[in-house]
């Protein structure tokens, strides 16, 4: 892959954020490792004969020994030869503190021999090969042949690289003592990047897929389609089946996703959290609270070790970052949302850095077990265990007249009804963009509000802060139409009238009208055929008054004085998701002529009371 190929992947990911843009400060970090390290490329041999490329920097300080900091990546350990990682440049803590690097090309990427296998599976009886085992064999090799170190390895990888991260802790070795996944890679169908709740994401795998293993490696087929911008284009393109002719040919895991448009034991056996048994190292799960992609990853992971593997010492850390946001040492704000100062600063040392000092330099402290930023009052705070222990899950009942409370609708036969039309799909952004920008996530929904297509029920203006820690239940009460449907389900917090940023914050931010602010804290889609089973789908019964319940993952948000909670709900979210046909046929081959526009509604009433579950923290 060119240098240019490998650029765009990493922002993809946004791995080096604070690297990109900064090119002066890039080149006087490159000077001062090349005064302190060496660097060395290697073949590692595995158990079967296959070799991976490795790249060794090693600190010239031969005083004391060090320990080992070990990232493996199917993305490419450039810059190959006498240059240095570039992905150094965002372990300052680490390189300042004598660390031994080490950046391995998986199985069949880049440099390294063998075959590259998409999130491969775990091979439970261990007879054969898989990403433990590859690390195990790694793990063994360092230990015995890189000079100086002090016999203790740690590992991290952000996004893709974090799925590799938990394969890694899986190998326990007994050398491996501390780990970090960091937005990993988990779930592919119910949680992450290619699905969402079974869900196909469109923008997002037409683009990624074909950069990464396909004949266009480096940019994907966006460039291809987009012309205006997103949302007109790809509704110019069709359906997966439209996009089949751009991706299909050359992209193994496109056709995989066409073969496998369900749960099967395909995707299950992908499930990372098959691996989370009986850990040996020390975990810190790290995550964005406005993570676009790899949100679900991070808090499934930590749930399946907290559950599988007891014994494991288990941290968490999550801030109010985009996928990669806890890189870049100076972040403050995602779009027209503020955090604060410092924020990165606090994680990066107290928290990342402090986890590896403790366990594989045997300095410092013991961490703090979570670490969670909350937004809305934006702050820090550190716990014993997530969820915390008081929460008091509480219904927010959805009412005719548009309200949300705690009250249950004592009427009969009263609905909320909605016409999704998927010509005219609601779009996952407010202006016209030409790529899937990370910002969405923070958006002002009031461009969705207006909508005839979306339905949003609004509480009081709050009196008393509203803490949510933790994850949202839904459940709602349907029917349609038609035989299937997607339903969008947001949590939003309505900015006060009047509300304005400091001029400070405003030259951060960008001078934009928060005076009615719709923040969307977490907003999530799922495919309704799956509402009983990811599995084995089922058509809805048109005109039948029908249970949909699924999970928002997880939120850390504090909805302040003067704010209003908002629950909004719509059926199509576009081409962040493909368009449903709204009827149930395979989503991967059928064409934009088998879509059908249906009338839902969402009940409220006595027998079939449609709510959402909020984690408050008492």
């Amino acid at each position: 892959m060119k240098r240019t190929a490998i650029i765009f992947l990493f922002s993809v990911f946004s791995f080096g954020t604070l690297a990109f843009g900064q090119n002066t400060q890039r080149t006087a970090i490159e000077a001062q490792m090349h005064e302190k390290y060496e660097k060395t490329e290697v073949m590692v041999p595995m158990r079967d004969g296959v070799k991976l490329y490795t790249a060794i920097y090693t600190p010239k300080d031969n005083s004391e020994k060090h320990p080992i900091l070990m990232h493996r990546s199917p993305y490419s350990c450039s810059p190959y030869g006498e240059r240095f990682s570039f992905q150094l440049y965002s372990k300052q803590n680490f390189y300042n503190n004598n660390y031994i690097f080490v950046f391995q090309d998986v199985r069949g990427r880049y440099h390294s021999e063998g075959e590259f296998v998409q999130v491969r599976p775990l091979n439970k009886k261990k007879k054969g090969i898989d990403e433990a085992t590859d690390t195990y064999d790694t793990i063994e090799w360092l230990i015995k042949n890189v000079k100086n170190n002090n016999g203790k390895v740690g590992t991290w990888g952000i996004s893709y690289d974090g799925f590799y991260a938990t394969m890694t802790a899986s190998s326990n070795h007994p050398a491996l003592k501390a780990v970090s996944p960091q937005a990993p890679v988990t779930d592919w169908f119910r949680g992450d990047d290619r699905h969402h709740n079974g869900a196909f994401t469109f923008l997002q795998t037409t683009n990624f897929l074909p950069a990464l293993e396909g004949e266009r490696q480096g940019r994907g087929v966006t460039p291809d389609i987009v012309k205006h911008d997103v949302y007109t284009d790809y509704l110019r393109l069709g359906t997966f089946a439209n996009a089949d002719s751009l991706v299909g040919n050359t992209v193994k895991m496109w056709n995989d996703i066409r073969n496998h448009p369900n749960f099967d034991s395909f995707w299950q056996e992908r499930d990372a959290r098959q691996s989370c048994y009986n850990l040996k190292p020390a975990m810190l799960i790290v995550g964005g609270t406005f993570d676009s992609e790899d949100c679900y990853g991070a808090w499934g992971t930590y749930e399946a070790i907290k559950k599988q593997s007891p014994n494991t010492e288990l941290y968490l850390a999550f801030g109010p970052w985009y996928h990669g946001g806890w890189t870049d040492r100076n972040y403050q704000n995602l779009g027209n949302i503020y955090f604060g100062n410092n924020i990165n600063k606090y994680y990066q040392d107290e928290v990342e850095y402090a986890f590896f000092r403790y366990y594989l330099e045997g300095k410092g402290e013991k961490p703090k077990p979570v670490s969670i930023f909350y937004s809305g009052s934006n702050k820090w705070e550190t716990m014993q265990e997530w969820p915390v222990s008081n929460i008091d899950y509480t219904p927010y009942y959805l009412h005719k007249d548009g309200t949300v409370d705690t009250s249950a609708p004592k009427e009969q036969n009263s609905a909320t009804s909605y016409y999704s039309d998927l010509s005219k799909p609601v779009p996952f952004y407010g202006e016209p963009k030409r790529s899937r920008i990370i910002e969405y996530m923070t958006g002002d929904q009031r461009f969705a509000t207006s909508r005839p297509d979306v339905i949003s029920f609004y509480s009081d203006v709050l009196t008393e802060p509203v803490k949510l820690g933790g994850p949202i239940d839904v459940e709602l009460f349907t029917s349609m139409t038609g035989t299937d449907a997607d339903f969008i389900v947001k949590i939003i917090d309505v900015y006060p009238e009047n509300y304005k940023y400091t001029r400070d914050i405003t030259n951060i931010t960008g001078n934009y009208t928060m005076s009615g602010y719709e923040l969307m804290v977490r907003g999530e889609v799922f495919r309704g055929r799956y509402r009983n089973s990811f599995e084995n789908p089922e058509a809805f019964v048109p005109n039948q008054i029908t249970p949909v319940n699924f999970r928002l993952y997880d939120v850390a948000h504090t909805f302040m004085p003067g704010h209003r909670i908002m629950v909004q709900i719509h059926s199509t979210w576009f081409p962040l998701i493909d368009r449903n046909p709204q009827q149930f046929i395979d989503t991967y081959h059928c064409k934009v002529s088998d879509l059908k526009n249906e009338t839902i509604s969402i009940y409220h009433q006595a027998d079939a009371a449609s709510r959402v579950i909020l984690p408050i923290v008492k």
